[in-house]
């Protein structure tokens, strides 16, 4: 299975290509860079939905891995817990999860959708917070639940979960990250 194609050309996400053609040479000229590869771009994204109940109910991480699967387009990883946790009743090896790292096209188009689709449709949205960066330039947030993506029907769930959603870029350092987030269309609150 190739690539669609569009009119015998190689299909490019449209974020990929804003990236490509406007961020490459914006970034390059704010920050100084020398050559386009310095310029910090996307590595992958991380979505991750932890499932607590799973320990009682297994159904429930089966769920939550169809949800993301509907989600992301790409198979869900079960995560299982590495070490026993006495007050929460986990033993290392019970199931607690459920993850996707998107990588490529795939990324890109994950992320087109999470920022012109679901993040308009979350009720009293005021802005994604500056404070969630790690250090290195990387950008980690919380959704609160899986019913702001068109592709989850309401009456097909059996629980309203969450998800986080993780963004690792090649930026060195927050400033470089968050530029370069800003510029993609990330929906920052005012400073």
């Amino acid at each position: 299975m190739g690539e669609p194609e569009v009119a015998g050309e190689k299909y490019t996400p449209r974020l990929k290509q804003e990236y490509e053609e406007e961020l490459v040479p914006l970034l390059m000229e704010r920050f100084g860079y020398k050559n386009r590869f310095q310029v910090p771009r996307l590595e992958k994204i991380v979505v991750n939905m932890g499932v607590g109940e799973g320990i009682t109910n297994p159904k429930s991480v089966e769920s939550a891995a169809k949800d993301l699967s509907l989600i992301t387009g790409q198979r869900p990883q079960i995560i299982k817990a590495k070490r026993s946790v006495a007050a929460f009743k986990l033993r290392a090896g019970m199931t607690v999860g459920c993850k996707v790292t998107l990588r490529g096209d795939m990324m890109y188009e994950f992320l087109d959708r999470v920022l012109s689709i679901a993040l308009p449709r979350v009720r009293d949205f005021r802005g994604l917070s500056r404070g969630s960066f790690d250090g290195k330039g990387n950008y980690s947030m919380g959704l609160e639940e899986q019913l702001i993506f068109p592709e989850i029907d309401y009456d097909d769930i059996d629980k309203v979960r969450g998800m986080d959603i993780t963004v690792v870029s090649t930026a060195r350092t927050d400033e470089e990250g968050e530029a370069l987030l800003e510029e993609m269309g990330f929906p920052f609150k005012q400073r």
